[in-house]
């Protein structure tokens, strides 16, 4: 059964269980989405689907390629940089399989990486979008724990550029045990004239999250609106400038961020319905004594709840864990003194690992099927990638606030 109409069966029986007016909620569920701030979110799909059809993946993988391919492990470090630059614009992780993965993989082949072992690196890589805002499960945690959403973009950014480190010198190890590979050999006049040449062409490209983030924190737009500049930005660059758009792709983008958009405007009204239900019935303070109860120690809580985000993710997408669990979880952080900012950059670096674990690992899934091989060959790098990785990053992020609060700080949006 597709989510959306998992999510509304859910609803349902809470009401029929609970003995609530179901018809007062859905109005109540309908004020809830009729949001200004959820506007930026078909916004930033649209741009992350502009970006797939219009070339501006393709011009900004050239250029990271060419600033650090020439590398034993530079192809590896290239895919990881540029699905770091396509979460600065698109901000879903979907997109930048797609995109990214479409484009790399193949040569990355050629260059000596298994087939399996770059599908799993796209797969873990892509989820930084996120974290490097602008990020649409950001988004929709400051909507529905009523947060400041430049102030939760800014609690991803430490984490999101610790997961790149982290994935970069995993790959830069793995890779130095391959014998297959043979880096191609530039000179130091070759090498910094093919970074110009690529810079010159991504420059229109590198533009949109200097945009998007520049305007967002130098208090010139808001979140909506720089999603709404970056669409306007986006499709004369990728008609006019690199002419890889036309009006059947445009219009193909149209509808896909449409349809996109839609299951996840749904998926909100129906977690909307069923958080006011369990506020009626108390379950946030009812499961925040439960926890205290049977965990006296704070950091025992803290790795509960990472695990049980995991756990979620496993079974569920990113929207739904963030839509569902943030309302409910917040109470129980508040409660033990974690910052409701700190709390969005748990979720996320916990998503990032339950996304990428079976049974369900939609985006592991996608990336098999853009590479072209099957999930038990995946599984082995996939997984060596997130116990190295994803969950130093996730347990750093918890038991460090300071890495998600140190920049809402310094720009005065957490006390």
């Amino acid at each position: 059964m597709p989510v959306v109409f998992s999510f509304a069966a859910m609803t349902l029986v809470l009401s029929f269980a609970y003995d609530v007016d179901i018809s007062s909620l859905m109005t109540t569920g309908f004020w809830s989405i009729n949001s200004i701030i959820l506007l930026a979110l078909p916004l930033f799909i649209m741009t992350g689907y502009l970006m797939q059809s219009g070339g501006i993946a393709a011009r900004l993988i050239r250029f990271v390629e060419a600033i650090v391919g020439s590398s034993r492990s530079g192809m590896g470090t290239s895919m990881v940089m540029a699905c770091g630059v396509f979460g600065a614009i698109s901000g879903t992780a979907s997109a930048a399989v797609a995109s990214i993965g479409t484009i790399m993989i193949d040569p990355m082949e050629k260059h000596g990486y298994s087939r399996p072992y770059s599908t799993a690196l796209v797969g873990i890589s892509s989820l930084l979008g996120l974290l490097i805002p602008p990020s649409i499960t950001m988004i929709l945690y400051a909507v529905v724990t009523r947060q400041s959403v430049a102030a939760v973009f800014l609690a991803t950014i430490g984490p999101g550029i610790l997961l790149i480190v982290f994935l970069c010198v995993i790959n830069a190890i793995k890779m130095r045990k391959n014998p297959a590979y043979s880096p191609e050999t530039l000179t130091l006049s070759n090498r910094f004239r093919n970074i110009g040449s690529t810079g010159w062409k991504a420059f229109p490209a590198l533009m949109l999250p200097v945009i998007i983030l520049g305007g967002i924190y130098g208090g010139i737009f808001t979140p909506t609106e720089a999603a709404a500049i970056a669409v306007v930005y986006a499709i004369p660059v990728g008609l006019f400038v690199y002419r890889d758009l036309n009006l059947k792709a445009l219009a193909q983008s149209f509808i896909h961020a449409a349809t996109t958009t839609g299951v996840i405007m749904i998926i909100l009204l129906f977690s909307f319905v069923a958080s006011r239900i369990f506020t009626f019935e108390r379950v946030p303070q009812e499961l925040t004594e439960l926890l205290l109860e049977v965990f006296q120690n704070k950091l025992l809580i803290l790795l509960m709840v990472n695990i049980f985000l995991i756990l979620m993710g496993m079974i569920m997408d990113d929207v739904s864990v963030v839509a569902i669990l943030s309302p409910l979880l917040l109470p129980v952080m508040e409660s033990i003194g974690i910052h409701p900012v700190h709390f969005a950059a748990i979720v996320g670096t916990s998503v990032v690992i339950g996304c990428n674990s079976p049974p369900m690992a939609p985006i592991l899934f996608m990336s098999c099927r853009i590479g072209k091989v099957g999930m038990s060959q995946v599984l082995r790098p996939a997984f060596s990638f997130m116990l190295l990785g994803a969950l130093p990053v996730m347990l750093i992020t918890t038991y460090w606030p300071s890495l998600s609060l140190f920049l809402p700080r310094l720009l005065g949006y957490v006390n």
